[in-house]
């Protein structure tokens, strides 16, 4: 197996010359944990150049990383959709189990109880040219740090998203479940909201679907039923989402649905919310210029606090 020992014997958590903060967290780049300040990439990696690459945000909680293996394999998934196999004569850097060790390692070092990870799976450096297999080997990057979404006030108040304007990219040219490197579909819909003076934005398919938000799914609650669009409307498989369909909505005895969701459905709805890695669960509580709701709704509310009592507990899933 490939040792994921650190560079480093000295564990910054336990180290008694505390690291300046331009060189924390500690950053895992192909082989190495290096100081942020020295983290760096070739101005040649496709990853740069292209977008060409893809990622996670992973959650980690009492030192635990959250649904761990549901993001490998989600990871490695994309990874060879976008035949990143193909590199390095046919073998991935580093085996699922050896990645999950990485991780690992970098929340060790870093000394993380609750926090997020970023897992980048990058082309690696090559030519100025297009073709992908000029780049001999896929560059690996774990960043183990904290991240804050949201303010924490609007978890109880909840928030105002718009309906974009700019549609998501339609399936057939780049599917939105391919979490990549080129997010400026995402971006330019999120500038949508910036502007519009609030912090997301539904996206709906170009037949006029709703799909998710820029870096969130979607969900609504009409008379006690959980209801979210399929997958196949065009939306990112997110891990937070599948966890809300199958183990947290069975765990209240809520009724779940799977079914297209157009902008009247989500108008109409008692109650919104978003799933997501970062955000975790979070109301919305007005869309465009109609109100849903006062503040967070049951529903939503018992969603939270189940999520919230088993990321805080002693049994994390890991898996």
């Amino acid at each position: 197996m490939t040792s994921v020992q650190p560079r480093s014997k000295t564990s910054p958590a336990t180290s008694t010359h505390p690291m300046p903060t331009q060189d924390r967290p500690l950053i895992w780049i192909d082989g190495q944990l290096v100081p942020k300040s020295e983290a760096k990439v070739s101005v040649f990696d496709h990853g740069f150049l292209y977008g060409d690459g893809v990622f996670e945000g992973i959650r980690v909680y009492r030192g635990k990383v959250f649904k761990c293996m549901s993001h490998l394999k989600r990871i490695y998934r994309n990874a060879e959709r976008i035949h990143m196999m193909r590199q390095n004569g046919g073998r991935f850097p580093y085996t699922q189990d050896e990645m999950r060790e990485i991780l690992e390692l970098c929340v060790r070092e870093n000394g993380l109880e609750d926090g997020y990870i970023r897992l980048i799976f990058s082309r690696g450096a090559g030519t100025l040219g297009l073709n992908p297999f000029k780049c001999e080997r896929p560059g690996v990057i774990v960043i183990a740090d904290q991240i804050s979404l949201y303010p924490e006030e609007m978890y109880e108040q909840g928030m105002r998203v718009i309906v974009a304007e700019r549609p998501r990219t339609p399936t057939k040219c780049l599917d939105p479940s391919l979490k990549s490197l080129n997010y400026l579909n995402n971006i330019l819909a999120k500038v949508e909201a910036i502007d519009a003076g609030c912090l997301e934005a539904i996206m709906l398919s170009t037949d006029g679907y709703v799909g998710e938000c820029t870096g969130d799914n979607l969900f609504i609650v009409k008379d006690g039923e959980v209801i979210t669009s399929p997958l196949d409307v065009g939306m990112l498989d997110g891990i937070t989402r599948a966890f809300v369909i199958q183990e947290l909505c069975p765990a209240l005895d809520l009724a779940i649905t799977e079914r297209r969701l157009t902008v009247n459905d989500v108008l109409e709805a008692d109650e919104i919310f978003l799933t997501g890695s970062a955000a975790e669960i979070i109301a919305v509580t007005q869309v465009d210029e109609t109100v849903i709701s006062s503040g967070e709704g049951p529903v939503t509310r018992m969603l939270r606090d189940k999520f919230r009592a088993i990321v805080t507990g002693d049994n994390i899933p890991t898996n």
